[in-house]
Parts: structure tokens; C-alpha cells; sequence
């Protein structure tokens, strides 16, 4: 039988989980960076390099966060489903 620390299942699952959590931290930072980037962009007059900045981390966001939030939720549902304890 197969140790559980050994299963490749289980270590892919590991895998995904700690790579969405990645995922959203830079997601949810580039969120935060964009906030604090138009909040500066409205009061200071629409400087370029704040809208600059603003759009990114949205577009960064935009991108990244999506995929992290649904391989976290497909990994907690395996892991509910099958939490690779033996019987």
C-alpha cells in the first residue's frame, strides 16, 4: 500500500492548492495596488503614471485571480470528496 505522504494524487493536489493561494495573493495585491493607485490618481489630478498603474493591476487581477479561485475550489472539493485518508 501506498504511504500517504507518497501518493502523487495527493502531492498534485498540494501542489495546486499552495499554487492558488499564490495566485490569489497576487491577484487580491494587485487589487489592493490599483485601489491605492486611482485613490491617488482622483485626488492628485489624473497623474499618467497612477492611471498607468491603476489599469495594470486590474489587467494583472484580471488574469491571474480568476484561474486561482477556481483551482482552489476544484482542490477543496477533491479534497472533500476523496481526502486521500485510507479506510
Amino acid at each position: 500500500m501506498v504511504a500517504v505522504s507518497d501518493d502523487p494524487v495527493l502531492r498534485r493536489r498540494r501542489q495546486a492548492v499552495a499554487l492558488a493561494d499564490a495566485g490569489k495573493r497576487l491577484g487580491y495585491a494587485a487589487i489592493g495596488v490599483a485601489s491605492a493607485a486611482f485613490l491617488i490618481a482622483l485626488f492628485a489630478g489624473l497623474p499618467g503614471w497612477a492611471v498607468t498603474v491603476t489599469i495594470v493591476g486590474l489587467l494583472v487581477a484580471a488574469v491571474v485571480l480568476p484561474p486561482a479561485i477556481i483551482v482552489g475550489y476544484g482542490a477543496a472539493k477533491a479534497e472533500r470528496e476523496d481526502p486521500g485518508t485510507p479506510e
